[in-house]
């Protein structure tokens, strides 16, 4: 696959943190892997690590949350991709709410929306959830403020293996 590095290396796409609640369980985490995948009816798919915990509780989850953040937010990335919920409550070092059906929203993210699961589908070592969104928000203070990328993450080391 080294070819493909020479495509894949020029991206740098947005991250986002995913949380999802099932079963009176929680968790969350730092995603590299996101996109629109519809317009009409508007469809967004997130690619959960399936060696995390967040795949663990999103895989019985009827919604996840997704929320983007800022370069200034970097913080909230790194507890989100730097730690695992294993070993830590990320959920008590930040405020949140519960919005629709129950899925947890991160009260600082710039902007967020809720998106019912209405499919999954297999990608190899991430699976693929395709959400059709339910509830959203955004923060007025973030607006024009540049998303934290892909770039401004490769530091953070993950909380859990790759692989």
């Amino acid at each position: 696959m080294a070819g493909m590095d020479a495509f894949i290396d020029r991206l740098d796409p947005d991250m986002c943190v995913v949380t999802a609640a099932a079963d009176g369980d929680r968790a969350g985490c730092l995603v590299g892997f996101a996109s629109q995948c519809s317009i009409e009816p508007v469809r967004y798919v997130v690619w959960l690590s399936k060696a995390n915990r967040t795949y663990r509780v999103a895989r019985t989850a009827h919604r996840l949350a997704v929320h983007l953040l800022t370069r200034e937010q970097r913080g909230l990335a790194e507890l989100f991709g730097g730690e695992t919920g294993d070993r830590t409550d990320k959920f008590a070092r930040v405020r949140h709410r519960e919005e629709a059906g129950g899925a947890v929203v991160l009260e600082e993210a710039a902007a967020w929306f809720v998106g019912t699961v209405v499919q999954r589908v297999e990608g190899g070592d991430h699976e693929g959830f395709v959400l059709e969104p339910e509830a959203w928000g955004a923060r007025e203070d973030t607006e024009g403020a540049r998303l934290l990328r892909l770039s401004d993450a490769t530091s953070i080391s993950p909380g859990h293996p790759a692989d």
